[in-house]
Order: structure tokens, then sequence, then C-alpha cells
């Protein structure tokens, strides 16, 4: 048996390593979000249909969230993700050479699926780290995976203007499958003592929510917010080109500008170190809503909207990259299972995503973009009202 891996101090190279493996991972469930129209026309794929790429995507990472990630306390660490990321390489390049429709969302529900490596990655760096750092690490692998997540629609759509949506996942597997030798050989391994077996350790899932109260709050905080996230990036192309006139071209110009946003992963970090937690989780919620405050008051087609909707942008992602290394950094506390417990947290705040994504369609196509920033507004406020519920002595015993 293999011996598990040792809290140290970790080389800043294999963190590095981690950051980038989990962004250009993540960044597959993403890819198709921009250029569904492409897809559609090449597997005959309806406008309507089309949005099944995007669902079946986000049903697969849930599904693998609740059913593989659960496995990292089990297995061997190691194998496990270069398995899994074999899996996905042969998913990528199934979706690249796919005419028709059904074959092409096969490959969409299996590239979710093996795409949850990416929070595999992210509890094992916990392990490669003493408590006293373990919020810089956790921040600085989480950068990496929202620069991933948020680079991969304006990245799909500058690729498929040039060579057409296809390349997107043949560049994809060509990174995933170099990525899968690289870490086969630089990661130390880790074998889990499991307390459980598996089928006992998917039961305990529910029991797991139930028996630490921080761990349903924090996945209720992050749902909120990740939920007025997916609602602002599912509309704000809309917006962007209906009225400012955008090319798909300006709108991927304008997702690169909220990748800003994704420093605020390692600052909240450090900062979380330092025992500012709860400060910054509030923080968090405020300036969440502060963005939708300004998108709503400030309307129109001027180049001041425009450069104030950027802004929104950048703070927005802000407050949630930050809110999700702070949980992560509490919840990776409560138990020794980490991967069981990351997969109940991630399932539950990408459910929120959903749900934001959902309501962003239906109000933007009733009430436009006044009532989708209302309904925007509204996400983290509820998380706030719930937020300021939340005793201090909830969180004494958390980092």
């Amino acid at each position: 048996m293999q011996p598990d891996v040792k809290a140290n101090s970790v080389p800043s190279w294999l963190i590095l390593l981690l950051a980038a493996a989990c962004g250009l991972i993540a960044a597959n469930l993403y890819y198709a979000q921009t250029v569904i129209g492409p897809i559609g026309v090449t597997t005959g794929l309806s406008s309507a249909a089309a949005g099944l790429i995007v669902t079946l995507t986000q049903i697969g990472y849930v599904i693998g969230l609740l059913f593989i990630v659960p496995l990292s306390d089990i297995l061997e660490n190691k194998r496990l993700i270069t398995f899994f990321l074999i899996i996905l390489v042969i998913a990528l390049i199934g979706a690249a050479f796919s005419s028709h429709a059904i074959l092409f969302l096969t490959a969409s529900l299996v590239i979710g699926i093996s795409s949850v490596v990416a929070q595999i990655l992210v509890p094992y760096a916990t392990y490669l780290t003493s408590e006293e750092q373990r919020g810089r690490v956790v921040g600085n692998v989480m950068s990496g995976l929202l620069l991933g997540i948020m680079l991969a629609r304006p990245v799909a759509s500058f690729i498929t203007s040039l060579l057409g949506w296809q390349a997107v996942f043949v560049f994809s597997a060509i990174i995933i499958g170099l990525l899968t030798l690289l870490l086969s050989r630089a990661l130390p391994a880790r074998q889990p003592q499991p307390a459980m077996k598996y089928g006992q350790l998917i039961l305990s899932l529910g029991s797991l929510l139930k028996t630490f109260p921080m761990l349903r709050r924090r996945a209720l905080y992050q749902a909120s917010l990740f939920g007025a996230f997916s609602l602002f990036w599912t509309t704000v192309p809309l917006q962007l080109a209906n009225e400012f006139g955008m090319s798909q071209q300006g709108i991927a110009w304008f997702a690169l500008a909220g990748v800003g946003g994704a420093i605020a992963a390692p600052i909240a970090g450090r900062w979380a170190d330092k025992g500012l937690t709860r400060i910054l989780t509030g923080l968090a919620m405020v300036i969440a809503a502060a963005s939708f405050g300004l998108a709503y008051l400030f309307q129109g087609h001027s180049t001041a909207s425009l450069i104030l909707l950027v802004v929104v942008a950048i703070t927005l992602d802000m407050a949630v990259s930050g809110n999700l290394v702070l949980g992560q950094r509490i919840i990776y506390s409560l138990s020794e299972a980490r991967g069981l417990v990351n997969g109940i947290f991630m399932s539950i705040f990408f459910v929120g995503g959903a749900i934001g994504s959902s309501l962003g369609s239906w109000s933007y196509a009733h009430g436009g973009w006044s009532l989708t920033t209302l309904i925007g507004l509204l996400m983290p406020l509820l998380a706030l009202v719930y937020y300021l519920t939340e005793k201090k002595v909830t969180v004494v015993s958390n980092p």
C-alpha cells in the first residue's frame, strides 16, 4: 500500500501545476456555451434543443460530484485522476468528431462527468500542506480553476471564429492528454485509509449535511452567489448584443475583462488564514448585491453604461470566487473525508448555478435587463439575510 502524502511545505511548482490543471480541466464544462449555434448547425440540433448541450454537461458534472469525487476518499488518488482524465480525452475526441446530435450529447454528458477530476485535485492539494497554509494553497489552486472557467468562453469563441468549433475540442483533447502524462509522473501518491465502503459513503451524504450545519450554510451561501453569477453570464451576452450591437468577438473580449475577478481567490485565501473568514463572507455578499444594484440603476447604451457593465462583471466575479475559497477552506476542516464533503458542497452550489441560468433565461425573455438585474440583486440579498443568522460560536472551531 502506498503511503499517504504528508502535510508539509508544498513546492510552489506543484501548486502552480495543480492550479493550471484545475483550470484546464474545468474549462471543458464551458467551451460549448458560446458556440452552441455552430455546434447545432453541424449536429442538426435546433436552437431550442441545443440548450441540452450545456444542461447535459452540467448534469454530468453533478453526477460526478456525487458519485465519483467520493472515490477519492477510498482509492489511490493519482490512479483515480489519471483514469478519469483518459476518459475525458476520449470524450473530447468524440465530441470533436460528432456529426449527429445523439453522439455529441452523449459526449457532453461524459465530459461533464469526467471533468470532476478538478474537484478531486482541490481537496488533494489540502493533504499536501499544513493547517496554517491551507487557505493560501486552496486560494491559489482555486484561482487557477476559476481562470479556466472564465477564460473558456472567450477562448472557445475566438478559436471557433478562426478554425471552427471542432478545433476547440481537438485542442483541449491534446492539452488534457499531455496534462495526464505530466500529472501521472509529478503527483505524489495518496492512498486513503477509508473508514467506510463506497456504498456507505454515498449513503452518508445526507447524514453529513445533518451533522455539519456549516457545510449546509457554506453550500447555500455559494449556491446563492453562483446562481447570481450564472444568471449574469447567461444574460449579459444577450444584453451586449441587443443593447450595444456587439459581435461574437466583442462579447468574447467582454468576457475576458471578467477574468480579473479571479484575483480575489488567492487574496481571500490569505486573509482567511488570518481569521477574517466571517467578515469576508459578508463582504462578498454585499459586493455581489451592489454589483447588480449598479447594473439596474445605470442602464442604457452609452459608453459609460458599457464601462459600468465591465466593472460589474469584475466585482461580481470577485465576490463569487472569493466566497468559494472561504467556503472550501471551512468545509475541508470539518472531516477527513474531504472528497465526499467537497462533492456535497459543489453539487449544491452547481444546482444553484443551474437555477440561476434558468431564471436568467426566463427573466430576460419576459422582463428584459431590468427584471434580470432585480432577480440577480435578490439572490445575494437572500444569502446575506441567512448569513446574519449565523452565530459566531458556529465557526469558532473552524479555521
